[in-house]
């Protein structure tokens, strides 16, 4: 019995190479710094390369790193302090601080004894760098001590003798305040050393609680330091200057007043007076209005005229007469003409307290005012009072109207007037249905909301707008073949034939032609789906050939004629589909004997059908298998012969292979277009 041959087919078996990114050791050693200025465990730091010497590099610089910032702490506690007790503690974390404040301490001891900075004691390189630097900034000419309002380079902090020549060459002159050997670098009062190791930033006292502000005070940062500004205001009419002094603002100067046309402003401490433009004459007293208004010496003064003299009042002054039968205001001679008697004004009320009660007194009289008046004793007149301005906030619940005599409430848009006049209610305006769709109420106004599938409008916020779900960003993706938008809603469609709507209601799914019995294939012929449709197929075995199972074909009995020998001992159909714009290299059949043994000779190749090379065949141990050689982007089908050749223990055979190969269309899609719809 001869060797059996096994197709195996794949439609989507492309394998994609990808290369690892080789890491230098200068971004190891930036790793390593950035991780040690996050104050991160430089033993169990993650590995960003499988190097054994990045490991190394990651792991010494970003010891270095942490080592310089204890390095630094600790010489800030020396100057600030002036001792390294606080530093009590002997971990491994703080051993390196208090060296370096320790160090500096003695440097400071050496400066302020008179010794040379430049010390011989043995105590070790880094010890002597740092003693060296903090001696050297307490000198008169070094130029490297820090202020609380200024920045200094590096080039700044060193002095002109090169007393610090020693640290700027162990930085090789890279850092921007100060060195402290060790290839680290410090940063004046002020001012914190920067990730980069080198820079330095200014330090926001205010912000970290380092401030020496007092209470009342509040805190403004400087680059470098900070002052404190006065909290609390200077009170009405006073402002704060720049040095924390109250000034007196001048209201009419700066046009603040409210001081009418008919009045001048005067500035005051504190505050300001309106001042009458009008000057008022001799006789005259002014009013709160600014009118002038008669004065009555005669009753105003006491004794203006002699003895013997009767005092008349004029207008703006007043005359002395001898004493005669001449009768005061409000006061006239009777009939004899012999004294004088009270004038009873009120007979004509309407002359005097017009709309108004009268009252008659002793050479005078008062209106009893109405209410919501009030007698001015100066013009004799009810005058209207101003119930607004005299309750603010007690009469209306929102709006207060002055009115003569009286005043009337109002209320804000939303409310309307309660019954009692003055509170204001929640006006429903739901209830004149004002908007669309859905309207819910709410105190002092009302929200217009629309139902599912549509939005509110941005122009007039009460009209419901169709939300379009297909021109949504995602609405491409909403239908997978075309979209149909529908008030308040949307629906999907299929291509008219070969596709059918999926339950979700947005898939198309293919009709299998073949298994619904949909197909027009005869009785000889076999129904093949494909994406969207199906083929009709049917085959008919060569001369020679007896059809063997419904898609193979075996070869007669040859009787040794050379001419039949060389023909293939079987020929198999096979059928393929896909769709278009398959990945190339794809491979898409596989062909072989099986079993397979050890010395075969396999030969396989494409000998009819592709004309335009669109695949391609090579040998695997196996047999061989045949795959897309170039992108096929446009619906079509090949007829393609593949011939497999195998030479057995001397003996020779061949099998072929017609494959037919039907590319489809991918998956329809139609782009959305509302003028269609």
């Amino acid at each position: 019995m001869g060797p059996r041959i096994v197709l195996l087919c794949s439609m989507f078996g492309l394998l994609l190479g990808q290369g690892a990114e080789q890491i230098s050791i200068e971004d190891c050693c930036k790793d390593g710094q950035k991780r040690g200025n996050d104050n991160e465990d430089c033993a169990s730091l993650p590995l960003i390369s499988a190097s054994n010497t990045c490991r190394i590099v990651q792991e010494q610089c970003c010891v270095a790193v942490l080592e310089d910032n204890m390095c630094t702490t600790g010489i800030n506690v020396a100057k600030d302090q002036g001792t390294c007790d606080s530093l009590f503690s002997s971990t491994c974390e703080t051993k390196t601080t208090k060296m370096c404040c320790g160090c500096c301490l003695l440097g400071k001891t050496t400066q302020e004894q008179g010794l040379l900075c430049d010390s011989s004691l043995s105590v070790g390189y880094q010890c002597s760098l740092v003693s060296r630097a903090c001696c050297n900034e307490g000198t008169p000419d070094n130029q490297t001590t820090p202020t609380a309002q200024t920045k200094s380079s590096n080039k700044d902090a060193t002095t002109e003798n090169g007393d610090n020549s020693v640290l700027t060459d162990q930085c090789d002159g890279k850092c921007a305040h100060l060195c402290v050997g060790n290839n680290t670098c410090a940063c004046l009062k002020g001012y914190k050393l920067k990730p980069d190791g080198k820079s330095c930033e200014d330090i926001n006292e205010c912000l970290l609680g380092a401030s020496n502000c007092r209470g009342g005070q509040r805190c403004i940062n400087t680059e470098g330091s900070f002052r404190c500004q006065r909290e609390v205001s200077c009170g009405t009419g006073y402002e704060l200057t720049d040095n924390n002094n109250c000034k007196d603002i001048d209201e009419c100067e700066a046009g603040i007043h409210n001081c009418g046309k008919e009045f001048e402003c005067q500035n005051t401490q504190g505050s300001f007076r309106c001042v009458p433009t009008v000057k008022c004459g001799v006789g005259y007293i002014q009013d709160a209005l600014g009118h002038c208004i008669d004065i009555n010496e005669c009753v105003s003064h006491t004794g203006p005229c002699q003895r013997g003299q009767v005092c008349i009042n004029t207008g703006g002054s007043y005359i002395c007469q001898r004493n005669s039968v001449n009768c005061g205001r409000g006061y006239h001679l009777n009939e004899e003409g012999t004294r004088c008697v009270d004038i009873d004004e009120c007979k004509d009320p309407e002359k005097v307290c017009v709309g108004h009660g009268c009252i008659n007194l002793v050479g005078s009289y008062r209106c009893d005012c109405e209410s919501g008046y009030i007698f001015n004793s100066i013009s004799r007149t009810c005058e209207d009072i101003n119930e607004c301005r005299h309750y603010p906030g007690r009469l209306c619940a929102h709006k207060c109207e002055n009115s003569l005599g009286s005043y009337k409430c109002s209320c804000t848009t939303g409310f309307k007037l309660a019954a009692d006049g003055r509170n204001c209610d929640d006006l429903n305006e739901c209830e004149s249905n004002p908007c669309s769709q859905e309207c819910a109420n709410v105190y002092g106004s009302y929200q217009c909301y629309c139902r599912r599938g549509y939005q509110l409008s941005d122009i007039d916020g009460v009209t419901c707008e169709d939300i379009d779900e297909c021109a949504l960003p995602t609405g491409g993706h909403i239908c997978s073949y075309r979209c149909h938008n529908t008030p308040g809603s949307f629906h999907c469609s299929c291509p008219v034939t070969g596709y059918t709507l999926a339950l979700n209601g947005r898939s198309c799914q293919d009709i299998d032609e073949c298994a619904v019995g949909s197909h027009t294939c005869a009785e000889n012929q076999s129904c093949f789906n494909v994406q969207g449709g199906f083929r009709c197929l049917s085959f008919e075995c060569p001369n020679n050939y007896r059809r063997s199972g419904e898609t193979r074909c075996e070869r007669l009995l040859c009787n040794e004629s050379v001419e039949c020998l060389a023909m293939p001992l079987r020929i198999t159909y096979y059928y393929l589909t896909f769709p278009t714009n398959i990945p190339v290299f794809t491979n898409i059949f596989r062909m072989g004997p099986s079993p397979t043994l050890p010395g075969d000779d396999i030969q396989i190749a494409i000998t009819a059908g592709n004309e335009d090379s669109y695949f391609k065949t090579e040998q695997v141990p196996t047999g061989g298998v045949m795959s897309v050689a170039k992108l096929i982007n446009k619906p079509q089908d090949f007829d393609l012969s593949l011939e497999l050749r195998l030479r057995r223990n001397g003996m020779f055979s061949m099998y072929l292979a017609k494959v037919l190969v039907f590319v489809t269309q991918e998956e329809p899609r139609v782009p959305y277009n509302p003028l269609l719809e």
